[in-house]
């Protein structure tokens, strides 16, 4: 569906010359949702920018849907286009049109009759969830109104790939699960092909099949989601991770355990698809002599399985204490000791 191979973008400017991605390669499946995140700056916005030629790279190519979009021009990029639709982080919607005159606004430039075109309106409202706020206009909605908006916008021609420019980035954390599970129904509804940027991991946790990670213009990690969560390669990739699997709020935690359980082991377990359905906590006191104290967890679902956190105090004689440790290694469980008394 989606091609990127060897793609270069450099930017001239005052002062000089600038690389914003460089070395980048990319496969991106049919009805995948694939998602690239990175800081400010990672290069990013201007590799999602060239999928749909608003950039054009300055070596490589780019092919999306069989359209080569680094190399065509005029009347054929336009009709390229028609096949990639974007949502952006502040809906660039039109302000002095109502609802139902946005989400038709691309079908106009299209030359799409009228009729049709009020039909193909409908579905989209009724797709989105927008039932009832048709005359409305974007003044009077709630951002993640006005982000249905833009969604719905996008669909309008039947794209075969949906671009989202850090798409919840303006939006609160309940609205964002709001966007984000219409995206996978969307997904799934029309096998639509989604590629999103983001700088926040939970974005990447809830909805998307793969993920790249890009650092200074370069993807440094790539898989699926699943793999990345369990097995962070690279030092920005375990920070994103940790900003869905230790928040700030476990770290003062983990202090504050440290100096509550002074005997003991404070344990930190890590549980990864099936590993996450095991009864491991009643294995441990069924066939060891310690006692076990749940302290915090947390498991999430991510579109490949669960990954879950666990953090838990075993106490009891030193001996005990090691042979469970060395059992918990033999399960499909992460361990990390985080005391020694």
């Amino acid at each position: 569906m989606i091609s990127i191979k060897n793609v270069k973008k450099i930017f001239s400017t005052k002062q000089g010359k600038v690389t914003a991605v460089t070395d980048v390669n990319l496969e991106i499946q049919e009805g995948e949702i694939f998602g690239v995140i990175g800081y400010s700056g990672a290069g990013k916005s201007t590799l999602i920018r060239m999928l749909n030629g608003l950039e054009l790279p300055s070596e490589g190519s780019v092919t999306v849907a069989q359209n080569q979009v680094s190399h065509i021009k005029g009347t054929k990029l336009r009709k390229a286009r028609q096949e990639i639709s974007m949502i952006f982080q502040h809906f660039n919607l039109l302000w002095s049109r109502t609802v139902r005159e946005n989400i038709a606004f691309p079908l106009e430039i299209a030359g799409v009759p009228k009729q049709k075109r009020m039909q193909r309106v409908d579905e989209l409202i009724q797709l989105v969830g927008l039932q009832g706020r048709e005359d409305s206009y974007p003044s009077q909605l709630s951002g993640g109104q006005k982000q249905r908006v833009g969604i719905a916008r996008a669909l309008a021609n039947n794209p075969k790939v949906l671009l989202c420019d850090e798409a919840t980035s303006a939006l609160d954390p309940q609205t964002t699960d709001q966007i984000l599970d219409l995206l996978v129904d969307i997904n799934k509804r029309l096998g639509l092909t989604i590629v999103l940027i983001t700088h926040e991991m939970h974005v990447i946790r809830k909805i998307c099949h793969r993920v790249a990670v890009m650092e200074a213009g370069k993807i440094v990690e790539m898989g699926s989601v699943l793999e990345v969560f369990k097995n962070p390669q690279q030092p920005i990739t375990k920070r994103f991770v940790q900003q869905v699997t230790e928040p700030e709020e476990t770290k003062e935690t983990i202090n504050h355990l440290l100096t509550e359980y002074r005997s003991g082991r404070v344990v930190q377990l890590t549980f990864i698809g099936e590993g996450a359905e095991r009864p491991l906590i009643t294995d441990l006191i069924r066939n060891f002599d310690i006692t076990i104290n749940i302290l915090q967890g947390k498991i999430s679902q991510t579109q490949n399985g669960a990954y879950g956190t666990l953090f838990i105090h075993l106490d009891g004689e030193e001996s005990e204490i090691i042979k469970a440790i060395d059992f918990i290694n033999t399960q499909q469980v992460g361990l990390e000791v985080i005391s020694n008394a």
